[in-house]
């Protein structure tokens, strides 16, 4: 998330309309729009493997996987998003009411960087626990074979799990195994390790 780019009391409505228009995307947060930066190729290929395993699972059944540039609108933080992949199994999220954005997820997945991974662990996450269907959040690191589960419990606890194999997801229609061997096919390791040498350990961006 970069620096706002839009007055505030500027409403989710206006939000949706405005950016519907624009040739580039924006989240939005209680009132404001801030500019997405672009992302590293390592990022754009983990979150791809993710949709095609997650989009293959899936086929035929009553969940849809999204990816990039598919909303997330969460009301009751006043705000909306656009996480690397999610997906529902709610009808409510079908029809042209949900074309442009989709409310009622069960799994968010968001793929960490270095400038990201505090706030998607932290405030983003806040606001996604206020999604009442959501019940997974998976969090996967580029830069190593390294993936952290938030699984929602039936108290209403998250509770985190971490694995370096393989992880199974059960918020959708059908649990699905997903090994890391697949989340980070055609991954380069040695492009991390060489960037943040470069970087001095840190980037700016995804």
């Amino acid at each position: 998330m970069g620096m706002p780019q839009v007055a505030s009391h500027f409403s989710i409505d206006d939000y949706m309309v405005w950016e519907a228009e624009q040739p580039e995307r924006h989240e939005y947060l209680g009132g404001e729009v801030f500019a997405m930066t672009g992302a590293r190729d390592t990022h754009n290929t983990i979150a791809g493997n993710i949709f095609a395993s997650l989009r293959a699972s899936l086929r035929g059944g009553p969940c849809r996987a999204f990816i990039a540039d598919m909303k997330l609108r969460v009301d009751a933080a006043d705000a909306a998003f656009y996480p690397d992949v999610m997906v529902t199994c709610d009808a409510r999220d079908k029809g042209p009411a949900a074309d442009l954005a989709k409310r009622h997820p069960s799994l968010i997945v968001e793929v960490l960087s270095e400038s990201t991974a505090a706030y998607d662990r932290g405030i983003k996450f806040e606001h996604y626990r206020n999604i009442d269907t959501l019940q997974e959040y998976l969090l996967v690191e580029q830069d190593r074979r390294h993936v952290d589960l938030f699984r929602r419990g039936a108290d209403g606890r998250w509770v985190l799990e971490s694995f370096t194999d393989a992880i199974e997801l059960t918020s959708l229609a059908t649990p699905l195994t997903l090994a890391l061997t697949t989340i980070y096919e055609d991954v380069d390791f040695t492009l991390a390790a060489e960037r943040r040498g470069a970087s001095g350990g840190s980037s700016d961006f995804l």
